[in-house]
């Protein structure tokens, strides 16, 4: 009898073995989270004639290097309407834990649409769409649980943002220069909307203007279930990061 429950016990211990050194391999090799976007990404996308915006290709991040850089002279001034253009891209970030081990669950998508209007410094309008249903990561069970039980893109397919007070950059960027100030609007995520206020990086170059900024989310703040699902983890918030490129339209 005492032999037998010696068995259990090792056989206990070896299927927790098992299992965490299972999610270790997952969390520490296996899941290849996109770094975070930043200036390199909002330079090359400026820089690159033809680029694909940095995404995840079968788990793999792919930030493309600028390639046949333009020569495009700056229009004098830049006011007017800008649009964005399809090398944008819109992400989320969440850190997680699996087993105790952490790691970072990231998603992203090129499926951006807006225009911002520029009248000198200020930036008085402006607002971008997010289609919700497009977003990828590098593993299709992380995209089921995000299309279904927490985002519910079914019922709440797109995402939104609205300037709802005039951002100042202070003054036009040198071509190749960069320039910072604080963006207020409202971000409408899964049917609710809040205002937020985050940081931008705006730079001008090659004809092009780039934003890259990130919002904060406290997913309780619009009713999105904590991601969290058996041994698997999450914070109670993220990031919705992006690289806006715009191309003026008027």
């Amino acid at each position: 009898m005492q032999r037998h429950w010696k068995k259990i016990v090792i056989a206990v211990v070896a299927l927790a073995a098992l299992v965490l050194g299972g999610s270790f391999i997952y969390a520490k090799v296996i899941n290849k989270a996109d770094p975070a976007l930043g200036q390199a990404d909002l330079s090359n996308l400026l820089d690159a004639t033809t680029t694909v915006a940095p995404t995840t290709t079968d788990g793999a991040a792919t930030t493309v290097a600028a390639t046949n850089a333009t020569t495009t002279t700056v229009a004098a001034g830049v006011d007017g309407v800008w649009n964005i253009g399809p090398e944008s891209v819109v992400g989320y970030r969440v850190n997680e834990s699996i087993n105790g081990f952490d790691t970072t669950a990231n998603g992203r998508t090129n499926s951006v649409s807006g225009s911002f209007t520029i009248a000198g410094a200020s930036v008085p309008k402006g607002d971008f769409t997010v289609d919700m249903t497009t977003f990828k990561s590098d593993e299709s069970r992380r995209d089921g649980q995000f299309n279904g039980r927490i985002m519910a893109v079914d019922q709440f397919p797109t995402a939104t943002f609205a300037i709802t007070t005039p951002i100042d950059f202070g003054s036009i960027p040198a071509d190749g220069g960069t320039v910072t100030a604080k963006a207020t609007g409202d971000l409408t995520l899964h049917g609710t909307t809040k205002s937020v206020t985050f940081d931008l990086t705006a730079s001008l170059k090659n004809g092009r203007i780039g934003v890259l900024g990130n919002i904060p989310v406290v997913f309780a703040d619009y009713g999105i279930p904590n991601p969290s699902i058996a041994t698997i983890k999450t914070e109670d918030h993220g990031l919705l990061e992006f690289v806006l490129i715009f191309d003026r339209t008027a």
